[in-house]
This record gives C-alpha cells, sequence and structure tokens, in this order.
C-alpha cells in the first residue's frame, strides 16, 4: 500500500526538498526499489547546475543493486548537460563493475566524455569494449569514436575508424571534419567538407570557425556569404574570428547585425572587450543583456579580474550568489585573483570554504589562484600545503607564472 502511495507521488513534479523527504520515507520504510525513481525525480525537478544534487545522484546511485536503464540513461543527459565529463565516467564504470553490460548510449556517452576531458586512456579501454560487446556495426558508438580520436589529436586514427564504418550520417561526416578543424588542417577539413554527400548548418560553421581560427578571416566571410542557412553560432564563429584577428569594431558591427543574439554572442563580445581592456563596453554589453546565466557572468568577473578591478569583480560575484546561480571553476579562479589584487585573505578563505562545501572541484587555475592569493598575503605555509594537495591529487603540473 505504501509502496504504491510513493509510486503515484514520484510520478508528480515534484521540488528537490519534496523528493528528498519522500527518499528519507523510502529508507525508513525499506522500500530500496524506489531508489531509481528518486534519481529520475531528482533530474526532472532540476533545471539549475548543483553540485550538491549531482553528488546526492551519484550517492544514490552507489547503493541502489538494481540499477534500471532508464535512470541510467538520465543520469547520463544529466551529466553531459551540466558538463560533469567525470561523473558521466565515473557512471559507466559503476555499470561495469555491477556487471551490466553497457547500451550504445551508455557507451557512446563515455565515450564523448572521455573526449572532452582528453581522458586518452579511458577512450582506449572503452574502444577495447566495442567488439566485446558487439557493436561493431552500431553507426552511434563509431562516430563517438571518431570524435574522441579527433579530439585527442589521433586523426590517423579518426580517418581510420571512419573509413571502416559501414554506415555514415552526417554526425559521422560532421566528427571527422571537426577534428581536422580543430587539428588546424583546413587543406583535410575543407577536403572532406567538399565530399560530403550532404551538408547541415554545423558542417558550415566548422569550417567558418577553422578558417577564423587560423586567421583565414576573408575564407572564412566569403564561406559565411554562401551558407544557404545561418544559426547564432555561424554569426558567433566570425565574431570570434574578428577578435582573434584584433578587429574589435567589425566584431562589433557583426554583433549589431544578428537577429537573434544569444548569450554566447555577448560572451564572445564581453571577453574581446576585456582582452583589449575596454571595461566599459563590456559593462555596457553586459547591461544590455536582460537574461543573464552563470556563464555571462562569468566573463564579466573574468573581464574586471584581469584588468585589475578587483572589487567590481568580487561584487559582482556576491551578485551572482545572490541570483543563486552556480559558481563554476572559472567564477571561483577569478574571484580568487580579484581577491589576490586586493589583498582581500578573509575573502579568499571563504571561497576556498566554500569550494570543500559544495563539493566543486579544484582544477589547475583554482589551485594556481589560491598559491598566488597565499604567497600575496605572505601565507607561505598554506601556498605549499596547496600545492602539496594538488600535486598528491592529480598528478597535473600547477602552473605558477
Amino acid at each position: 500500500m505504501l509502496a504504491s502511495k510513493v509510486t503515484i507521488l514520484l510520478a508528480k513534479p515534484l521540488s528537490i526538498n519534496q523528493t528528498k523527504q519522500i527518499h528519507a520515507a523510502i529508507l525508513v520504510h525499506g522500500l530500496y526499489d524506489l531508489q531509481s525513481s528518486i534519481v529520475r525525480q531528482i533530474i526532472n525537478s532540476t533545471s539549475i547546475h548543483s553540485y550538491n544534487n549531482s553528488r546526492y545522484i551519484k550517492l544514490i546511485l552507489n547503493r541502489v543493486q538494481n540499477l534500471d536503464v532508464f535512470s541510467v540513461a538520465s543520469t547520463f543527459r544529466f551529466f553531459s548537460r551540466h558538463c560533469q565529463f567525470r561523473e558521466a565516467i565515473d557512471l559507466y564504470g559503476e555499470l561495469q563493475r555491477c556487471g551490466l553490460s553497457p547500451s550504445t548510449f551508455a557507451m557512446t556517452s563515455a565515450l564523448k566524455a572521455c573526449g572532452r576531458i582528453l581522458y586518452r586512456s579511458g577512450g582506449i579501454s572503452i574502444h577495447a569494449q566495442v567488439y566485446k560487446y558487439g557493436f561493431c556495426n552500431a553507426v552511434y558508438v563509431h562516430t563517438a569514436l571518431v570524435d574522441f580520436y579527433s579530439k585527442i589529436g589521433n586523426m590517423d586514427f579518426a580517418q581510420h575508424i571512419f573509413n571502416e564504418m559501414v554506415e555514415k550520417n552526417i554526425v559521422s561526416w560532421n566528427s571527422i571534419l571537426g577534428g581536422y578543424v580543430k587539428a588546424g588542417d583546413l587543406t583535410k577539413a575543407q577536403s572532406v567538407f567538399d565530399e560530403m554527400p550532404e551538408k547541415d548548418v554545423i558542417s558550415w560553421n566548422s569550417l567558418v570557425s577553422g578558417y577564423a581560427r587560423v586567421g583565414n578571416i576573408e575564407r572564412a566571410y566569403a564561406l559565411f556569404r554562401q551558407m544557404p542557412e545561418r544559426s547564432p553560432a555561424s554569426w558567433n564563429a566570425m565574431i570570434s574570428g574578428y577578435i582573434d584577428c584584433g578587429k574589435i569594431e567589425l566584431a562589433r558591427s557583426f554583433f549589431e547585425a544578428m537577429d537573434q543574439k544569444n548569450n554566447v554572442s555577448y560572451i564572445i563580445l564581453i571577453s574581446g572587450y576585456s582582452k583589449c581592456g575596454d571595461v566599459e563596453s563590456a559593462e555596457e554589453l553586459f547591461g544590455r543583456l536582460h537574461k543573464k546565466d552563470q556563464l555571462v557572468y562569468n566573463a564579466m568577473i573574468a573581464c574586471y579580474a584581469q584588468n585589475s578591478q578587483g572589487k567590481e569583480a568580487l561584487q559582482l560575484f556576491d551578485e551572482m550568489l545572490q541570483l543563486d546561480l552556480q559558481p563554476d571553476e572559472m567564477t571561483l579562479a577569478s574571484a580568487i585573483s580579484a581577491c589576490s589584487q586586493l589583498g582581500d585573505l578573509k575573502f579568499g578563505y571563504w571561497i576556498e570554504s566554500f569550494i570543500h562545501e559544495t563539493g566543486i572541484q579544484m582544477d589547475d587555475y583554482v589551485t594556481t589562484s589560491l598559491i598566488d592569493l597565499y604567497a600575496k598575503c605572505g601565507r607561505n605555509y598554506l601556498m605549499e600545503m596547496t600545492i602539496n594537495w594538488r600535486l598528491r591529487g592529480s598528478g597535473h603540473e600547477v602552473v605558477l607564472w
């Protein structure tokens, strides 16, 4: 009777707090088979990225004995949507430890995650399982392999897998095209583009951004004009290209000509003004945008920090927290850098406590910012502790200059 009532409740839209209350009742009454439904409910009821929610989901999954395919798929989507690629890879490993055969979706998600964080050994290990689990002709799995090897810079292997694919779709073609663009090999990229049986806006955007990135803005603009349809990403590629070429005025002209500006458009131009030291123009753009997300705040906070306006950076960081926008590693690195400029050790301590409380992973940039803060404030023992902790915890090199 109780189980059926809980099941009915979990089928309704619930807040995070309501979901946690039901989860507590499930644990008290031993209804452990319903924990998978709790995972799906948390995912469905949260639209804002929260490390606490992610940790809560992982905690439940580690204790669920019978993982169901729907909960696993939903969790992969959740981690991918919030760029928590390490968590997606860990989830794939958990499936392996439970003796469950991965679906094509799980394998594809894990490969994409490995590519995004350049986890070479992880992606290669998953590649070895493709044949073990009978995915020899799975187009999405092989497309993910092409994408993975492209992202880690092994274009020979990416091309080899692409050539062996019995069936190729537009995503497969875009993956190999994007790989050559990322590698800066525009000759090969152009060749792939010309061979494509069909092209979509992603294909065009990839080549436009490739030419813009290597400084061939004339070729990028020529392709831009030929595009049968343009997305905001098409315009953003040109804006970014003009900024990289030092032509901020032309970048602004493209920005103003856009019919459908998105947050990325604002972020690119704010970052461009930051590089030029034109904080006033960056502020003007920031003020024009009514719906600001975490990434927009990141760009403006970084702009202040990079241009020695630490007070303004910390004020904006505080505003971001008041709006319940979850800061990420980039936000925190900029905020700590601002503390360093101001010699504000107290705020720096608070940020470090916030990092530990929320479970945010400290990357090299956050660590380096903390080291710089402690060094400038004469806290050498804290600086040494931070260096030793980071080296023990990650094996990554901390950039000290």
